[in-house]
């Protein structure tokens, strides 16, 4: 009888990895540490390891598809993808194309400029100054909220980076995690201002209104990676704790 039961759930386990749902995951790869491509020419990153962990958990397969930070949420709602993996803020805004996640990581914006730049010393001193941030994002939202500065956006935040450098923008802004990270890279810039980014925080987003139940395991997935060290471990390994 023993033996009989430990077939039936090999069985089972097939038939479940036989049917596992395949998802098409939308990313943007030039978002450090969260999703970017390594030396081997892959896709890694703090939200790569974190989903590959939560569908585990869940069970199901899934690939991910790289572009445009601007052209996720389109191609979602065209169901070009089925769910994006991209450090994702869900604002208000955009929680009318899709539905996201319990938040998994909080971030603020961070104001860059040249270190040798003596014009800028708080918020106040970027008017009239070009303030530069990656196309699409929270920090691009925020920014165009602004009066008096002339906004400049880019799709890859490495290009933001160095127009920054060569004096072709005043200012930089991104999320407290990107920002540190260039940072640590280029002695040469600081940062002079931080404040909240307006959102809950990176979560991930799905089709609209298709994905219900598989949000609520993602959700419930998140909360047992938290409780069982996996997700300190991730934050660990790509320098986020």
């Amino acid at each position: 009888m023993k033996k009989f039961f430990k077939i039936l759930l090999i069985m089972l386990a097939c038939l479940n990895l036989a049917n596992a749902k395949s998802l098409k995951v939308g990313t943007n790869a030039s978002f450090p540490p969260f999703e970017f491509i390594d030396k081997n020419s892959q896709i890694v990153g703090f939200d790569m390891d974190l989903l590959d962990a939560i569908s585990k958990k869940v069970g199901f397969e899934y690939e991910i598809i790289n572009m445009g930070f601007d052209g996720l949420i389109p191609a979602l709602k065209s169901s070009k993808i089925d769910m994006i993996a991209a450090g994702m803020s869900a604002t208000e805004q955009r929680r009318k194309a899709a539905d996201f996640t319990n938040p998994y990581y909080s971030t603020e914006n961070v104001f860059l400029k040249k270190a040798d730049n003596d014009s800028i010393k708080s918020k106040e001193d970027i008017k009239g100054k070009i303030v530069s941030t990656q196309l699409g994002t929270v920090q691009e939202i925020a920014m165009r909220e602004l009066k008096d500065i002339k906004v400049s956006t880019m799709k890859d935040p490495f290009n933001v980076i160095m127009a920054l450098k060569n004096g072709k923008v005043d200012v930089a802004v991104f999320d407290s995690s990107v920002a540190y990270g260039y940072l640590k890279e280029n002695p040469d810039l600081v940062q002079f201002h931080t404040e909240p980014d307006g959102s809950d925080g990176f979560s991930f987003a799905f089709n609209k209104g298709k994905h219900g139940d598989l949000i609520a395991k993602f959700n419930d997935a998140i909360d047992e990676l938290k409780a069982d060290g996996t997700y300190d471990k991730i934050l660990v390994k790509y320098d986020l704790k």
